[in-house]
This record gives C-alpha cells, structure tokens and sequence, in this order.
C-alpha cells in the first residue's frame, strides 16, 4: 500500500504530494512542525507535543490552520491510512502561500498545513539501544530561539550530518562556556558519578523537549536524583551515564562521546529502566 500525506484540505498519495513554490515554509523556513511517537496503536504526549505547537504558533505570531479537535481528527486519519501502529506522525504548519516577501503577507492569508505518518520498528530500535550510540560535538552555532520548534534546521542538519559522517548518531552543541547545549534533534543527559541524573534547563537554550518532561517525571516517580544545570563537555566524558531523549529516540543510552568511551562503554542501568519504563508515565490517546 502507498502512502498517504494531508497537504492543505487534501489526502494525497505520498509521492505526489507537493506544495507551492511560494509556500513561505519553502522560501523562508517560516514556519513549526511538531512529531509524535505512535506507541501500539496509541499517540504518545499528544497534548503536550499540540501545546507546544500552539506556543511556537504565538511565538511566531502565526495563526492555527483549524482548531485543535479538527487537528486530532486529521492526525489520526492520516495515521489510519498509513496503517500505522509504531510509528512517528509529523505536523508542519507555515504561515502559507504569498508573494515572496520578507513582510507578513496579508493577516488573511490562510496557513498552510502537512501532515504525514510513516511507520518504525521498535524492535530494531530495542536493538540500537541495547548496543548505544556515539555522539560529537559541534560549537553552537544556532540562532538564540532554539526554544521554537522552528523548521528552520540548517545548522542541525550540517551538525547530524558531521556526525553521521563520523560513525555517530547525534552532534551535541557546545555553548561559548562549554557547556552542552542539546542535540541536533534530541535533548542531552548525563548521570553523575552518584547517580543523580542531570540535563540543562530549558528557559533557554534548548527547545523544553516533551519527551524530556516525561522523563523528569518519570525520575520523580521512581525516586532517581534530579538537577537541571548545565554541564560541560568534560564531565558528560566522565560521567557514569549519557542518554538522549527525544520522541523519535525516546531513551537512547550514549555510549562514546567524541573520542572517549563513556563509563564501561555499555549502556547503564539508570538509561536502560527509563526507557523500558517510560510509556507508564506518557500520556497515551488510542487511534
């Protein structure tokens, strides 16, 4: 079966989908996406993932395509089509089609939205994260409101793509201070020599990653020592473990950062439990 987008008001097949050359997403990255994990049969976090859409909207001073129950119902049909039961489903919304130009066009200018759904095997990502990843890391080199799940990824993609050329998974950015920012696309962990996890605070910085917050709920629950702080480059090295989090990674143990192989080179205990774990503290809302 092929696969199926939704591209402004229309279910199309994948290969065939399209939008305007004057779509100001295209032009001039002026828009947000959002992407939820699909979990046997159910969207995870899918309030939280539509609330930060909703705030990286305002933040861009950018109107809703539709309401949000309008959303839902487009979302889930999407994924239906795509018979998707372990998968991902992307959310990008652009202030729309109008003649290039740096100004906003017209308050009237409709937004426009694409929603696609593929699906993953969580058993081959089980396996990834038995062995873990590597990581590099990279001079941050990004705009300040890296808070605003903007689409405008350039210095990510440049970033994952050393990494990938690299033998890694993920590029960390490093701030002028040295300290760990996040990553290309995932939020950045370690776990102290005492077992306290620790990850920078997300006033700034980094994008508040959802999946992130259910993980610091999920530390609170079964009782593992939290910090939010900033950390360098040198003590992730030395750390007991790393992890990334993210909704397409969900827990991914670190393993090599750089050149140095992190703790015993394995993926630890504390990354290991939260992964397996972290479904019973996400919000999951059946198809």
């Amino acid at each position: 079966m092929s696969r199926v987008a939704y591209v402004n008001g229309q279910y199309v097949p994948h290969s065939q989908a399209c939008v305007h050359i004057e779509d100001r997403g295209y032009q001039f990255a002026d828009g947000v996406y959002e992407v939820c994990e699909i979990w046997n049969g159910n969207i995870v976090d899918e309030r939280r993932h539509l609330d930060r859409l909703e705030r990286s909207l305002r933040e861009l001073s950018m109107d809703a395509p539709m309401g949000r129950a309008a959303l839902c119902m487009i979302m889930r049909e999407v994924i239906r089509r795509n018979l998707v039961r372990n998968g991902l489903v992307y959310l990008q919304v652009t202030r729309g089609v109008a003649k290039r130009d740096h100004y906003f066009p017209p308050r009237d200018t409709p937004p426009a939205l694409v929603i696609t759904a593929r699906s993953t095997d969580p058993r081959a990502a089980d396996k990834a994260a038995e062995a873990g990843c590597a990581v590099i890391t990279v001079p941050e080199n990004r705009w300040e409101r890296v808070d605003i799940k903007s689409i405008g990824l350039l210095p990510n993609v440049l970033a994952k793509q050393k990494a990938k050329e690299q033998g890694a998974k993920e590029a960390w950015f490093v701030d002028a201070q040295g300290n760990v920012t996040e990553g290309g696309s995932t939020n950045a962990w370690i776990v102290t020599k005492d077992g306290t996890l620790v990850t920078r605070p997300a006033e700034s910085g980094i994008l508040r990653g959802i999946t992130r917050q259910v993980v610091i709920e999920l530390a609170a629950r079964e009782g593992i020592s939290f910090e939010e702080r900033p950390f360098t480059v040198e003590e992730a090295k030395s750390a007991r473990e790393a992890f990334i989090t993210a909704a397409s990674t969900i827990v991914m143990p670190v393993v090599r950062i750089d050149e140095a192989v992190v703790a015993n080179g394995h993926p630890g205990a504390i990354s290991r439990a939260l992964r397996e774990k972290f479904h019973e503290v996400s919000e999951l809302e059946a198809l």
